[in-house]
């Protein structure tokens, strides 16, 4: 019987779905498996569900067996032990060489002599040398991973504005864009200091009720069209999704806010046509 569970693995904590034949396995139980990069540590996110016979689990990792008492001593004699020590390895030799490159962290492959070093750089970095040192220093297939300020914060850091642990570092599975039209949508503040994440870029949370917003948005008149309310006549001149309100400016210059229940007909045009005969819309008036 085959299984499919929620695996986080790595030192970017990615997060993608395993098959494996253990049925006992726990949410948080750590556990061995084999992903596209090779043979790695993980830990469960959810239980077991059972698959199909006919599933395809060609391009899924899977997950070989809980981790012993052994393999979790040797995993943290490396990650106390030798990480360090190859990090500052390979911060001594970028200033020897002087590359214009920043080095974020190191991570060993369990099993494997493969020792991956992340980096951040403006631009590409001839790094060959650095990599014969390495190399030479450690007997092991060496790999520079080129990573950007997103990728930098999911490794680093630890707890958002919110107080929350980062989202990118415990569910999301893709750093997807987010965009400054998402903060405007949400009435958010444009404050930079207060809608950017600990990357420095725009806080992923923005992305989360955006297609709410969207559609919300979509339900409401746009900005200079003319319309018939309860209220009287007037041009769209701002909205409330959230409230579903809209603020229309009238033909004498007021400003009046109505609810989308009190919008009777929309007109196209705008404020060129209230003066010269918005004809039996202003009837409505």
């Amino acid at each position: 019987m085959r299984y499919q569970v929620a695996i986080r693995y790595g030192i970017l904590r990615n997060v993608e779905n395993a098959f494996t034949q253990i049925s006992d396995l726990r949410k948080g139980d750590k556990v061995v498996m084999r992903s596209s990069r090779g043979v790695e540590f993980g830990v469960a996110l959810s239980p077991p569900q059972e698959l199909d016979d006919d599933a395809v689990v060609s391009n899924m990792g899977e997950v070989l067996h809980k981790i012993t008492e052994e393999e979790e001593k040797k995993q943290k004699e490396i990650e106390e032990e030798t990480i360090p020590s190859e990090y500052n390895f390979c911060q001594e030799r970028i200033k020897e060489h002087k590359l214009p490159m920043k080095l974020a962290s190191v991570e060993h492959l369990f099993g494997s002599k493969k020792i991956i070093f992340y980096f951040l750089a403006k631009g590409r970095i001839d790094f060959r040398e650095l990599v014969k040192d390495l190399a030479k220093m450690y007997k092991s297939r060496i790999e520079m991973k080129q990573i950007g300020v997103r990728d930098e914060a999911k490794l680093l850091a630890e707890y958002e504005h919110c107080g929350r642990e980062l989202c990118c570092r415990t569910f999301l599975r893709n750093l997807e864009p987010v965009t400054m039209k998402m903060a405007k949508n949400q009435k958010a503040t444009l404050d930079p200091s207060k809608i950017s994440g600990r990357c420095g870029r725009l806080m992923c949370c923005l992305r989360y009720e955006d297609e709410a917003y969207e559609e919300m948005k979509h339900t409401l008149p746009k900005k200079g069209t003319l319309i018939v309310t309860t209220k009287g006549v007037g041009e769209v001149v701002d909205y409330d999704i959230l409230q579903q309100k809209v603020t229309m400016e009238t033909k004498d210059k007021k400003l009046v806010v109505v609810t989308k229940k009190e919008i009777l007909e929309q007109v196209s045009g705008a404020r060129t046509g209230m003066a010269k005969g918005c004809g039996s819309a202003c009837d409505h008036g």
